[in-house]
């Protein structure tokens, strides 16, 4: 059995040995507030404080990376560095930052590197920012690690950012599970969430689909026929092993895991081959139905809180999302707009689902209130757009389109803006499933 790579391990690649003092509390972003303006920060070139030939060239791709980040957060305004002369920018130290010029050229906030090139493919990397305006430290962190970790740096350093300017979480260094059809087999890959340093993780000969992460971040739950049926699997990403915790006869489909871990919602066809919601204990395999109607039931989705599923069924005569009490039973349809609506996903704040809807011959990506009372369409015109999931905070989704001429991976903000491909290549991808907070 394959082991995951030990690069994708959601451990500390990077070693965090020490961390600068923080200075007081201070949220510059209210990322609530509508009418919020972009913060300018600037993230100059880093400084090769050994001068060791940078062959990776990091002193341009790791501020590249944090300005990307920053920027796709819908919440930062980038300086262009290209007009201040480099002399200006080479500080590390709040003493050796020209701050003036920084009040020139609009900044609040600017990011510090440097870094140390060592023997056996080390890399040292020092970071901090500052307030541009009162020339305060802000933040700080030392890594090391090996020189390709650069880029994880750089997203750990982006998620301080983010977290010390805002005062919330920040998605930088999460994942993204994906299902990859290469020469007629479909397989499961994990990226990291800008599509960089994409990895498999199955190597089955057969259609491996659905992947759905733990609340842990731990294991991926998903559909293979690689013994012939549709059975349901869940992966342990650290150790490598498979366990298979369904294999009803019939499809053992779309798995989601409730919030606690302890139990699976999936669609199992038990009854006359009819398809139907039951809830699977992952750790002794009790099966509980959850609901009895002669319509196709299918692609459950879990609230945040576990006391509600939603799911798709056929039972108005056309593919609509219902939302089913986990205690009482009760089921209320959802969406009445449009003919057929699937693929729905439970935001993490649990006010809003996403959901795929046909609209005008294309199927296209929309928000609902979990109430039913808010509908939103966030893709148009661009080819069909399926698949939405939600990242771990609930500001962004991902989801397959297939507008550059065949399908591939996407992200965006929560309120459709920032539409980005992430996956290039060969192969389609689809089924995306954004990972939870990695636990650092």
């Amino acid at each position: 059995m394959k082991k995951f790579p030990a690069s994708l391990l959601f451990i500390l690649i990077v070693s965090l040995f020490s961390s600068f003092s923080d200075s007081e509390g201070k949220v510059y972003i209210d990322i609530h507030s509508p009418s919020s303006i972009r913060f300018p920060i600037l993230v100059p070139r880093f400084k090769n404080i050994e001068n060791r030939q940078d062959k990776k060239n990091i002193s341009i791709k790791m501020p590249l990376v944090i300005s990307s980040n920053l920027e796709f957060s819908g919440l930062f305004k980038i300086i262009d560095s290209s007009a201040i002369d480099d002399s200006y920018l080479e500080g590390l130290t709040s003493d050796k930052i020209k701050w003036d010029i920084l009040s020139i050229v609009g900044a609040e906030a600017v990011v510090t590197g440097g870094f140390r090139i060592k023997e056996f493919n080390k890399l040292n990397v020092e970071l901090r920012v500052f307030d541009a305006v009162q020339g305060r430290f802000i933040t700080g962190k030392r890594y090391e690690g090996e020189i390709d970790d650069y880029r994880l740096m750089a997203h750990r350093f982006s998620n301080e950012i983010f977290e010390k300017l805002t005062g919330e979480k920040a998605i930088f260094d999460t994942k993204i599970a994906f299902v990859k059809n290469s020469a007629g087999t479909k397989n499961i890959f994990i990226m990291d969430y800008d599509g960089y340093n994409s990895k498999q993780i199955t190597y089955y000969s057969s259609l491996t689909i659905s992947p759905e992460w733990s609340p842990d971040g731990k294991k991926i739950a998903f559909t293979s026929y690689k013994d012939g049926n549709p059975d349901l699997y869940i992966k342990n990403i650290y150790k490598g092993g498979v366990k298979k915790i369904s294999r009803k006869q019939g499809i053992n489909i779309a798995p989601s895991w409730s919030p606690d871990g302890k139990k699976i919602a999936l669609t199992l066809s038990l009854n006359n081959g009819n398809s139907e919601i039951y809830v699977i204990t992952v750790k002794n395999g009790a099966l509980e139905r959850m609901t009895r109607n002669w319509a196709t039931d299918v692609s459950p989705a879990w609230s945040p809180d576990g006391g509600k599923i939603v799911f798709v069924s056929s039972r108005s005569g056309t593919p609509q999302i219902y939302r089913l009490n986990v205690k009482t039973g009760k089921i209320k349809r959802l969406t009445y707009k449009g003919n057929y609506n699937t693929s729905p996903s439970w935001s993490p704040l649990g006010d809003k689902i996403a959901y795929t809807g046909l609209t005008d011959g294309k199927f296209n990506i929309h928000i609902i209130g979990s109430d039913g009372q808010y509908i939103q369409q966030l893709t148009y015109e661009q080819g069909n757009n399926e698949d939405p999931a939600w990242s771990p905070d609930g500001r962004f989704l991902t989801f397959s389109s297939n507008r550059s001429g065949h399908k591939e991976i996407y992200i965006m903000r929560a309120d459709g803006t920032g539409q980005k491909k992430i996956t290039h290549g060969k192969g389609e991808k689809s089924d995306p499933v954004w990972s939870p907070f990695i636990n650092k």
